[in-house]
């Protein structure tokens, strides 16, 4: 169990690319303050910092794009799953609460991570990211994973991001665009088609937020847009939402049923419109990525 404080962000004197020659050397500092975890973090402060070293079979790493495997029911030896993971572990429970709050992650790559961007031997520290999606999938051994989606938010020029890209969508180019955190544009024709149909009233909870030149709501896609999930920004999609049932959807909060059932902490059902025509597969796939099965 770790005992020194735990620190977000960059440590001082300890710059983006510098070398360790193992991982108790990071303690003292609370650069990373366990040196059997991979995740240094918990459900009520949040993760600071977490380390690749190719302990699970699941992980992508693209540089400045993480796919990242949650902690918990793998064989070290391996690093295959032998068990289904859990939410509740406090390493993902840790990476949920800084994808709530927006907590930098900083991010050390390990010489056993099978990655171009990892060293020789020892391990170094790549940065900082930001957690921005979490999902639950069925892994590579068969068992249940907890998903984390990371994207860099440094400030190194040295690596190819994948989010200077232009993904073609439906008949519109969906942009990306490169920030403080990197975000996508979603197609705001289509959102905004979506939103007129309903007047601009969450379907969950019929509420138009009032504006001074009239009404917000919020365009939110059932599969989201980008990589791993590939959702296309389509009307069948597409969900005319509050902001407050939106961050509850992506968050996995509630979800819908076939019927429009509300499912999770919301109960109730889906205000569809007739002419609304709604992908149901992507409907199973929003409950099974958040684990309502």
């Amino acid at each position: 169990m770790a005992t020194r404080p735990i620190i977000f962000g960059d440590i001082p004197n300890i710059p983006e690319g510098h070398w360790f020659e193992g991982r108790k050397e990071m303690m003292p500092t609370s650069f990373h303050r366990n040196w059997g975890a991979g995740i240094d973090g918990n459900g009520t402060t949040g993760t600071a910092a977490i380390v690749l070293s190719g302990g699970y079979e699941d992980d992508e790493d693209n540089g400045e794009e993480i796919i990242y495997t949650g902690a918990g029911g793998n064989d070290q030896n391996t690093g295959k799953q032998v068990e289904d993971q859990s939410w509740k572990n406090r390493g993902n429970a840790g990476l949920l609460k800084s994808l709530d709050e927006g907590l930098p992650v900083r991010v050390i790559r390990g010489y056993t991570h099978k990655s171009s961007y990892s060293p020789e031997k020892g391990y170094t520290y790549g940065g900082l990211y930001s957690v921005v999606d979490a999902w639950e999938e069925v892994g590579k051994s068969g068992f249940k994973i907890c998903r984390f989606k990371l994207l860099y938010i440094g400030t190194s020029e040295l690596k190819n991001t994948a989010e200077k890209v232009e993904l073609k969508i439906s008949n519109e180019a969906t942009k990306r665009k490169a920030g403080s955190i990197v975000r996508i544009i979603r197609d705001t024709k289509i959102a905004h088609d979506i939103k007129k149909l309903y007047d601009f009233k969450c379907q969950v909870c019929q509420f138009a937020v009032p504006t001074k030149s009239g009404h917000y709501a919020e365009g939110a896609h059932i599969k989201p847009l980008g990589t791993p999930h590939n959702g296309h920004d389509s009307s069948d999609n597409l969900l005319c939402l509050c902001p407050n049932h939106h961050v509850m959807f992506d968050r996995g909060s509630f979800s819908i049923q076939e019927d429009l059932e509300l499912i999770g902490e919301v109960s109730g059902r889906l205000f569809l419109h007739p002419s609304h025509k709604i992908n149901n597969k992507n409907l199973k796939y929003h409950r099974e990525s958040h684990g309502y099965h």
